[in-house]
C-alpha cells in the first residue's frame, strides 16, 4: 500500500472542498437556520447565475442572521432579474478591449488573460457574471494567447484573471506561468483571486513554491470586502506564500457594497485587519454597473464621505484608492 505524501494530500484537499461547494440556496438557508420568508426580497432559487459558495465561507456566516454581510454577497435574490437603466451585461467594456485569444488590454503596459470561467464562489455583484467565457479562446489555447501578449507593444505586466486563475490545477498553472516567464518583455505577473479568502486551503506549499520559482515579480491581489472574511486560517495561508517568496506583494481590492460594507467603521476595520495580515489595501471599487447587481450600488457622494472619515482615522497607506472602472478610459478613474 502506497501512503500519499503530505503534499499530495494537501494538493487534493482544496479540490475536494471546491467540488463540495454549496450550490443550492435551500441548503444554504437550512445550514444557517433561515427561511425564505425572512426577506422582503426573497431568495431566487432558479438563476442563470447560480449559487456557488464553499462551505468554509458559509462557516464564517452568522447563523440566524438574514442580513449577514457575507451571505448578502452570495445569495441570489429576486431583484436580480429586474432591468435597471444603466446596468448592462458588459459594464466595463471587456468586449471592446478584447485582443484575441482571451487577452484584454485596457491600459498601457498591462495585458489581462482570461484563464478560466471557473470560480470557487459566485459573487452576486461580479462584473463578469454575463461574460461569454465559452467564446474566450484562451480557455483552449494558451500558447496563442501568450503569443498575442508578446506582440503587444510596451507590455511588461501580465494579469491572470477569469473566473479565478487559482481554480486551475498546479500543473496547468505552472505551465502557464513558465510560458509567461519566457516572454522577454514581461517583468511582473499579477494574479487576481478570491480563493485565498473563500478557500484558503488552495494556498498549498506546492503552489507557493511554484509561484516563487518563476523569474517574474509576483503580485497577488486578493479580494476581501468585509473584515469577517479575514481569519487566522487566511493568515496561515498567506504565510505559506511569504515563506516561499519573501518578495511577493500582497494587495487587497474590495468593492463598496450596500448593506455589506457601506459604513466607515466596517471599512476602517477591514483596513486594520488587512494590515495585521500584512496585506496592503489597494483599491476600493465603486460597483461596476452589471445587470443583476443594482441593489448593491452605493452613491459616489456617500462613498467620498466615507473615504473622508477613513482618512481621519487611518494612516494614509491604509486608505485604499476609491475608484471606478469606466469603459474606454486609459486607467481606473479616481472618485473624489
Amino acid at each position: 500500500m502506497i501512503t500519499p505524501s503530505p503534499v499530495c494530500l494537501e494538493s487534493t484537499s482544496w479540490q475536494r472542498e471546491l467540488a463540495d461547494a454549496v450550490t443550492d440556496a435551500r441548503e444554504l438557508l437550512e445550514m444557517l437556520g433561515l427561511e425564505a420568508r425572512d426577506w422582503a426580497d426573497p431568495p431566487l432559487f432558479d438563476s442563470d447565475f447560480p449559487l456557488r459558495v464553499p462551505r468554509y465561507f458559509v462557516d464564517l456566516m452568522q447563523p440566524g442572521r438574514a442580513d449577514d454581510p457575507l451571505l448578502a454577497q452570495v445569495l441570489p435574490r429576486h431583484r436580480e432579474i429586474d432591468a435597471v437603466p444603466g446596468f448592462s451585461t458588459d459594464p466595463v467594456g471587456d468586449q471592446a478591449a478584447s485582443r484575441d485569444h482571451g487577452i484584454l488590454q485596457k491600459y498601457r503596459g498591462r495585458a489581462l488573460m482570461v484563464t478560466t470561467g471557473a470560480c470557487a464562489i459566485h459573487c452576486r455583484y461580479c462584473f463578469r457574471r454575463h461574460y461569454p467565457y465559452a467564446e474566450a479562446s484562451s480557455l483552449r489555447d494558451w500558447q496563442l494567447a501568450l503569443e498575442r501578449v508578446g506582440q503587444l507593444p510596451d507590455t511588461d505586466e501580465l494579469i491572470l484573471s477569469g473566473g479565478d486563475p487559482l481554480t486551475l490545477s498546479d500543473t496547468r498553472l505552472a505551465e502557464l506561468i513558465a510560458a509567461a516567464a519566457g516572454i522577454p518583455t514581461l517583468k511582473r505577473l499579477r494574479i487576481h483571486t478570491r480563493l485565498p479568502v473563500v478557500l484558503p486551503s488552495r494556498i498549498t506549499r506546492s503552489l507557493a513554491t511554484m509561484l516563487a520559482a518563476n523569474r517574474l515579480q509576483t503580485v497577488i491581489v486578493i479580494h476581501a470586502n468585509h473584515p469577517n472574511e479575514l481569519t487566522p486560517t487566511l493568515d496561515r495561508a498567506l504565510d505559506r506564500l511569504r515563506e516561499a517568496d519573501p518578495g511577493i506583494w500582497l494587495l487587497n481590492q474590495a468593492v463598496l457594497l450596500k448593506s455589506v460594507n457601506d459604513d466607515a467603521d466596517t471599512l476602517v476595520n477591514l483596513s486594520e485587519k488587512l494590515a495585521a495580515l500584512r496585506v496592503m489595501p489597494y483599491y476600493l471599487h465603486l460597483l461596476d454597473p452589471v445587470a443583476g447587481a443594482a441593489h448593491f450600488d452605493v452613491d459616489a457622494g456617500r462613498a467620498r464621505h466615507m473615504l473622508t472619515l477613513m482618512r481621519a482615522r487611518l494612516p494614509g497607506y491604509l486608505v485604499p484608492a476609491l475608484v471606478r472602472e469606466q469603459a474606454g478610459k486609459s486607467s481606473k478613474t479616481p472618485v473624489g
